[in-house]
């Protein structure tokens, strides 16, 4: 997955540290100025077409099931090896755009990508389609990574926020949206179909982004310098609160996406036995996300970064319990509460990366946005597994077990700042 409010704090951190640009180079774009809204309208086009591709199959799942007669384990696959390709090369993605330009890697990325989604529906096989929607997530690795770099060389400091802002929300759009459109076209005609028509939706956007988006003007191709990325990401690594936003941000990603992969089972097995489409509309509970995500900062003022995390875990927390009973309406309450916990969490973890690195701000933001869909990866799968042994009961416990680790390194958190509070020097 990737919201649209949750994310912005993060990436216009990341960006503004990724440009030796002067911040007030008059030849970058504003509102009003020739191209801005080309630009603007071909990155929303790109980040439709990246995240509908990303989570084309979630929804689809116990179609896929059926017709390759796997457990939900297997399937879940399908979801997982498209996050966890993203995970992997996002951060090689970044420092290919500084040697080859942000708007070639971007343009190839999409090519690559709806190529491959393309060929998805005529998979032969499951293990053949999830070796292609793997490739899907790697190649897709690249339009997160160069397209805060895009923007913050080609637009000035005040236009950043709302441009950023619009290429997020690109993301949530394509995320929801193709979520409900394949639950809705595979209600008729099956999952094969619905998930060619999510190809070729990401065709035509790729095409309009292709033609929209300006040539870069302040691009400067430097070298990869391999042995300089690894000592900034070597640096990130090593510092403590660093590690526990990584750790939390994934973790809460193992609810959000353990949650979501199943729940389509849930819902299409007795005593709900909803239909296809119906199923997939329930993705338009992430709308509770962008409220959520948009109050974190509200929260963090009034309870701080820590209590604001105990706040979203006890929340996740609740939405999960009360999600158990086989009714429908605790069972989409539970989903409210569990999505408004994961969007807020997400949005204070995130958040606080771009604040607490002080130096390779986009390579801590890419570090947590690995982090963040091997979260996705790992409870895609293992959130599968415990609903095919446990029924959705296991799905819950893995939650619950992952909201436990927030918790505990949220604690751990605290007692290390209150070591550094006594050990820190009175002044005279």
């Amino acid at each position: 997955m990737t919201p649209a409010h949750s994310k912005v704090s993060t990436l216009v951190g990341a960006v503004s540290s990724s440009t030796g640009l002067p911040s007030g180079s008059g030849s970058r774009m504003a509102p009003g100025s020739p191209g801005y809204r080309r630009m603007n309208l071909a990155l929303f086009l790109a980040g439709v077409a990246t995240f509908a591709l990303l989570y084309s199959t979630q929804a689809l799942l116990p179609l896929i099931s059926g017709e390759f007669r796997v457990p939900a384990g297997e399937a879940s696959w399908t979801v997982a090896a498209a996050t966890g390709g993203l995970a992997l090369f996002v951060l090689p993605m970044s420092a290919l755009s500084e040697r080859f330009g942000r708007r070639t890697v971007m343009t190839a990325s999409l090519a690559v990508a709806v190529t491959v989604g393309l060929l998805v529906p005529f998979a032969p096989s499951l293990g053949v389609l999830v070796v292609l929607r793997a490739l899907q997530g790697a190649a897709l690795a690249g339009l997160p990574a160069s397209a805060q770099a895009y923007l913050a060389e080609e637009v000035r400091p005040r236009a950043l926020v709302a441009a950023i802002g619009l290429f997020v929300a690109g993301n949530s759009v394509g995320g929801m949206s193709g979520r409900v459109i394949t639950g809705w076209v595979a209600q008729e005609w099956g999952w094969r179909v619905a998930v060619g028509v999510i190809g070729v939706l990401a065709t035509g956007c790729a095409v309009a982004f292709r033609l929209l988006l300006p040539a870069p003007r302040h691009f400067r191709a430097g070298s990869l310098r391999p042995r300089v990325l690894a000592r900034t990401v070597r640096d990130h690594l090593a510092d403590p609160l660093l590690r526990r936003l990584y750790a939390i941000g994934a973790l809460f990603m193992t609810v959000f996406g353990g949650v979501y992969t199943v729940i389509g089972y849930r819902l299409s097995e007795a005593p709900f036995s909803l239909p296809q489409g119906i199923v997939g509309s329930v993705f338009l509970v992430y709308l509770v996300g962008t409220v959520s995500a948009s109050a974190a900062g509200r929260l963090v003022g009034r309870l701080g970064r820590r209590g604001a995390l105990y706040l979203a875990g006890a929340t996740t927390a609740a939405g999960l319990l009360l999600s158990l009973p086989a009714s429908a309406a605790p069972t989409l309450l539970g989903l409210v509460l569990i999505t408004a916990g994961f969007f807020a969490g997400h949005a204070v973890a995130s958040s606080a990366v771009s604040k607490q690195a002080t130096h390779g701000r986009a390579q801590a933001s890419a570090l947590y946005q690995s982090a963040y869909y091997i979260g996705s990866s790992a409870g895609s799968t293992v959130g599968a597994v415990a609903f095919h042994a446990e029924g959705w009961a296991g799905t819950v416990g893995v939650g619950l077990l992952a909201v436990l680790g927030v918790v505990l390194i949220t604690v751990l958190g605290s007692r290390a700042a209150r070591r550094a509070a006594r050990q820190a020097p009175v002044p005279a």
